[in-house]
């Protein structure tokens, strides 16, 4: 089949490569979005998936909205099949999607309806989900609430940050969609309707919503640091100061919540139930270190309330 690719960030790039791989597909265009500006210098830089289509002499399209008339065009001319999406970044709405005879199919990393919208994976972490995984389905307008084509799902590791965990999903998941292609082309493949039940919603992260409240119990903080991790980061205040967080480790230490106990080899924290214990700590402007060295050169670490 002839594939229009959407997609923006590095968790993209493993379906893309797997798709430019495929014998039996041809990726004929790119929509991903537009270039940023970045650093001190202003430099101007261009999303994974642009550098990936690049690398290949894929033509690329990046328009501030993809139903712009002149998007609509070049992808008219582009004449798909299908176009596969994952983390895209943008909405897609008619004339869009009735362009392909086979539609827009979206790689999205949840075993929907759970965990419908941006931030899937790190809301499976916070919630402590045992088991998650990866969809493909057929985009309509509403919230990726479209017809499913397939599934795999993926054991969730009491260690496992949101990079992790998507870096597994991101993999296995390519693999998901290059099969949806392979039976859409095939005619193997119906889209089956989503249930009813178990709908659950995951907005987007923000970086207030990454504070780490010491006064819930240990689990939910250890969760929550663990699902935001690395993106946005978790955060929390020591005299006011903003000091990033890294995964913590439950312990079965006791602590009034949120202070801060300075020992030898360990920096731990009260919360609502036991201690946790930190792993490393980035204060502004510097290198991130571990939590004993931070607290060795920090001011009056030892019995201070981080909040």
């Amino acid at each position: 089949m002839r594939l229009v690719f959407a997609g923006t960030p590095e968790p993209a790039l493993p379906a893309l490569r797997r798709l430019l791989a495929s014998p039996r597909h041809e990726v004929v265009g790119v929509l991903t979005r537009p270039d940023t500006v970045a650093g001190r210098g202003r430099r101007v830089v261009r999303s994974p998936v642009a550098q990936l289509a690049d690398e290949h002499g894929i033509p690329v399209l990046q328009p501030p909205r993809p139903g712009d008339a002149d998007a609509v065009r070049t992808l008219t001319d582009w004449a798909p099949d299908c176009c596969p999406v994952v983390a895209y970044g943008a909405l897609l709405r008619p004339p869009l999607l009735d362009l392909p005879r086979h539609g827009w199919v979206n790689l999205h990393f949840s075993l929907l309806p759970a965990w419908r919208g941006a931030a899937p994976v790190q809301a499976a972490l916070a919630a402590g989900d045992e088991v998650t995984g990866a969809t493909t389905f057929r985009i309509e307008e509403g919230l990726d609430t479209g017809p499913v084509f397939g599934v795999v799902t993926e054991t969730v590791r009491g260690d496992d940050t949101a990079g992790d965990l998507l870096g597994r999903l991101a993999e296995s998941g390519a693999g998901l969609l290059e099969a949806t292609m392979d039976g859409l082309e095939d005619g193997a493949l119906t889209a089956v309707p989503q249930s009813t039940d178990g709908v659950s919603i995951a907005p987007k992260i923000t970086v207030d919503a990454a504070r780490v409240d010491f006064t819930r119990p240990a689990v939910a903080v250890d969760r929550h640091v663990r699902s935001v991790t690395p993106a946005p980061g978790a955060w929390a205040e020591v005299h006011d100061l903003r000091v990033k967080l890294g995964p913590v480790t439950v312990t079965e230490e006791s602590l009034p919540a949120g202070v801060v106990e300075v020992r030898k080899r360990a920096v731990l924290v009260g919360t609502a139930t036991a201690a946790v214990e930190l792993s490393w700590v980035q204060a502004q402007g510097k290198k991130q270190m571990a939590a004993t060295d931070w607290a060795r050169g920090a001011r009056d670490v030892d019995g201070a309330v981080i909040r």
